[in-house]
């Protein structure tokens, strides 16, 4: 027996020898002297700009992140605010450290710097550093304000205080309109969320939103009961081109539904986009960019029998029998609300949220001239004399200015008095009356004998207007510099064939020591000026001279303007192109 146990042993031993010997499980053996690189530290979350949102006032935090180094990590400290809250010195696999609950429960309103080192056996570090901020309990900024998704790196209604569900993988854009981020659809994935609470007579839905024409139909907010009609609930949705897409909605009624056959978005643009659907107990309203773009009557109010889950991004369980499935477009700032917002509610709402600061450089005041005339950098609305309209038509947008007799649009000059000024805008010329101001901030003349009616200072401010025959119209400048005043007449070069019937872009800029115009970013007329005077120029009329350039019968202009823009600079050849390109 004794023997066995010997031989048994000994076949033992040789195994092991021979195993070792061809390598089997063998420990790698490496040179300290080959450790090339310093620990490498990927940090998954929170992500540099997060914002976290909670109710609480001290709340917590998991911190997920990743340590690599190419022979060992020694030790790694995690610091918040420059307070260690932990240290690891021990690692199952030296080379790799996954940490994905590291809680810390002390988190307090504020901006916030995460900050972790990690070290290898050699001494050598890196530092990762995050910077994040707690935000206070979101407050709702809006009468009937119910539901708030900003998409800003996660799912959450910050009114509801709920976490949306996802089907498929939906994403984030990696950018927002407001924020930090957006929503990103996928192929076959959307979002869902309970109404409890979110329905009534009056509803609005209102979002940013950056179309993707890919697939040409999607469903993009859905509140539906079954798939079997579309008696009950909400469908706003689009279909179309990878050119143009049509955002449609339909509204269920109980015993039918009501279709509203909305508008057009440029698929090809790239641009965000406002949209909001309100629904009253009488129609449904479409709106872009906070103007009305299409209402549609409802023989009664919106059924919400058994609409039970909002569906965003895609038609989901209920509207998909038409292909109107998942959407890969962005949305961004999904409001909800229970009443039905009017046009200025929109435009209130956009104005608040996402105040607009300017497209280009230098810029000042735009008028975009969609439907109304409100200066977009204060919201001002212009004082309207006479009975000026709207084209029906616009070169970029929903609609242009369409003067008319004895009418014209002013503001006042606060901020727009600047040492050098530019002036650009669309202009589609009506010949008729022969002449016309166009664009002018100039003093009162008291001096003149038939003041008020008639007033021509031009010492100070300046005047672009027109004059000509019913065949053709030349376009030129007057700048005051305080003491005279100087013309910028480019003839025949700054003339315009009235039978065309085009739009054309116009600029003028005005330096200290120069003024030029423009038409489609081509030099028409030029000449040295002392700079420009404002003294006494408190109003800016816009489709007339009146009412202080007058005496020479430069009054109402019955032409098209569209996109009027100012800034505190003299633009160059360059930029104006880049202007009219971007218009177009």
């Amino acid at each position: 027996m004794k023997s066995i146990k010997l031989l048994c042993a000994s076949l033992i031993a040789v195994f092991f020898f021979y195993g070792c010997d061809q390598g089997i499980d063998a420990i790698t053996q490496v040179d300290p002297g080959a450790d090339a690189t310093a620990p490498q530290i990927k940090v998954n979350y929170p992500t540099d700009g997060v914002k976290i949102k909670v109710l609480d006032v001290v709340t917590s935090i998991t911190i997920d992140f990743e340590v690599t180094d190419d022979i060992e990590i020694a030790k790694v400290d995690v610091m918040l605010n420059g307070a260690n809250i932990e240290t690891f010195s021990e690692f199952k696999d030296y080379r790799r450290f996954l940490k994905k609950d590291l809680v810390y429960d002390k988190l307090t309103d504020g901006a916030h710097e995460l900050s972790i080192t990690a070290t290898d056996l050699e001494g050598k570090t890196t530092v990762a550093t995050v910077n994040f901020e707690k935000e206070p309990a979101y407050t709702p900024l809006f009468a009937g304000e119910t539901f708030y998704m900003p998409f800003d790196g996660d799912y959450f209604d910050l009114v509801g205080f709920k976490q949306a569900g996802k089907v498929g993988t939906p994403g984030f854009a990696g950018e927002g309109l407001i924020g930090t981020n957006a929503y990103q659809g996928a192929t076959d994935s959307y979002l869902i969320y309970p109404t409890e609470g979110l329905l009534g007579t009056e509803f609005t839905a209102a979002f940013w939103y950056k179309v993707d024409a890919s697939p040409d139909r999607a469903g993009i907010l859905v509140i539906g009961d079954d798939a079997d009609d579309r008696n009950q609930g909400i469908r706003l949705f689009r279909e179309g081109s990878a050119t143009d897409q049509t955002i449609k909605a339909n509204i269920g009624t109980g015993d039918s539904d009501s279709w509203n056959d909305g508008g057009v978005l440029d698929a090809t643009a790239g641009d965000w986009v406002h949209i909001a659907l309100a629904i009253s107990a009488t129609e449904s309203t479409l709106f872009f960019n906070g103007v009305e773009i299409k209402t549609a009557p409802l023989s009664a109010p919106v059924d919400w029998t058994g609409c039970e889950e909002i569906t965003i991004g895609s038609g989901g369980e209920t509207f998909s029998y038409w292909n109107h499935k998942s959407d890969n477009s962005a949305m961004d700032e999904l409001r909800l609300f229970n009443t039905a917002l009017t046009e200025a509610d929109i435009q209130n709402m956009i104005n608040i949220t996402n105040p607009y600061t300017g497209e280009f450089d230098g810029e000042m005041f735009y008028l975009p001239l969609d439907g109304d005339t409100k200066n977009k950098f204060n919201d001002q609305e212009a004082t309207i004399m006479g009975t000026p309209g709207f084209a029906g038509e616009g070169v970029r947008g929903t609609d242009a200015y369409a003067g008319a007799a004895d009418s014209y649009l002013t503001y006042t000059t606060s901020g727009l008095t600047t040492p050098e000024f530019s002036a650009t805008f669309w202009y589609k010329v009506n010949a008729a009356p022969d002449r016309a101001g166009i664009l002018a901030m100039g003093p009162e003349d008291t001096e003149n004998g038939d003041y008020p009616d008639k007033q021509n200072n031009r010492k100070s401010g300046i005047r672009f207007f027109r004059e000509g025959s019913p065949e053709s119209q030349i376009f030129k400048l007057n700048v005051g510099d305080g003491t005279a005043d100087t013309w910028i007449d480019g003839g025949d070069a700054a003339r315009i064939d009235t039978s065309v019937g085009e739009w054309v872009h116009m600029a003028f800029t005005i330096s200290e020591n120069k003024a030029i115009v423009y038409f489609d970013g081509e030099v028409v007329a030029q000449n040295d000026v002392n700079g420009v005077d404002w003294t006494g120029c408190d109003l800016l009329s816009i489709g007339s001279g009146a009412p202080r350039f007058s005496e020479w019968g430069h009054l109402s202009d019955a032409s098209f303007i569209d996109e009027v823009r100012l800034f505190n600079k003299a633009l160059s050849q360059e930029e104006i192109q880049s202007i009219r390109n971007t218009d177009l």
